[in-house]
């Protein structure tokens, strides 16, 4: 039996219910952790999708008022494919996502409207790390990862945004228990891919308009090429079976 040398991630931890995933555009989360969430639906949990932009400013060639449409529909069928069933828009501008107490609010209303225990984001840093060379994060993911983490706190606390209960409504929820950052560079846990890895590669083949002006290659094949290669890659940090890793941070 080969050793495994490398330190070991932990498993993410799968006593919960519910989960929000919260990203910027569309693509994002199938791109970062589509697999994981594969495997979450058919274990019965509860996933929903929370997505600041339509991705309206992502295709050179189509006019936002076309593009924000139609990359909505891609993002849809993309989460039917993993078994997600509810996204939400909030509707901030694609490419120019300020982090603030506007972004804090509305990702916190959320997390009081679907009362999660996982809160799953994207990579907050600067960077994405040594792995791909070290290359300059999108202000967008940094803006809505950072808010994400923020706001999970933000959520229990009622003199933080006290106008979502008075208007709207919103009690608190102080349930979250975890956040989850994908794409980090300094992982810690990770969900076996395995059974989630095809329809992983599905759900980003969805977003096909945006895929076929990003490269030459065949479409499914460039979406098999990176999916399966990034989960192969976390493999030996996993007990040898190809994984989705994740920063975890638990509150």
């Amino acid at each position: 039996m080969t050793e495994l040398t490398e330190p070991q991630l932990a498993p993410v931890p799968d006593d919960w219910q519910r989960a929000l995933a919260v990203v910027a555009h569309p693509d994002d989360l199938e791109y970062g952790c589509a697999a994981a969430v594969a495997g979450w639906t058919d274990a019965g949990k509860d996933v929903t999708y929370l997505l600041a932009t339509r991705g309206e400013a992502g295709i050179d060639t189509i006019d936002p008022a076309e593009c924000g449409p139609l990359r909505e529909r891609e993002q849809r069928a993309s989460a039917a494919v993993v078994g997600v069933g509810t996204v939400e828009f909030l509707g901030h501008r694609d490419g120019v996502i300020e982090y603030g107490t506007a972004l804090r609010r509305d990702i916190a209303a959320a997390i009081r409207r679907y009362r999660p225990e996982l809160v799953v984001t994207l990579n907050h840093r600067d960077t994405w790390g040594p792995a791909v060379g070290g290359a300059w994060n999108s202000p967008d993911h940094r803006a809505v990862g950072r808010a994400a983490l923020d706001a999970a706190g933000d959520a229990g606390n009622r003199w933080i945004f006290p106008e979502l209960l008075a208007e709207h409504g919103l009690e608190p929820w102080n349930g979250v228990r975890w956040v989850a950052i994908a794409g980090s560079s300094t992982p810690t846990h990770a969900v076996d891919a395995t059974a989630g890895l095809e329809r992983s590669v599905q759900s980003l083949l969805q977003h096909r308009s945006y895929i076929e002006v990003l490269t030459d290659k065949d479409p499914e094949a460039y979406c098999r090429e990176f999916l399966v290669g990034n989960a192969e890659a976390v493999a030996p940090r996993f007990g040898g079976k190809p994984a989705v890793a994740f920063e975890l941070f638990g509150r």
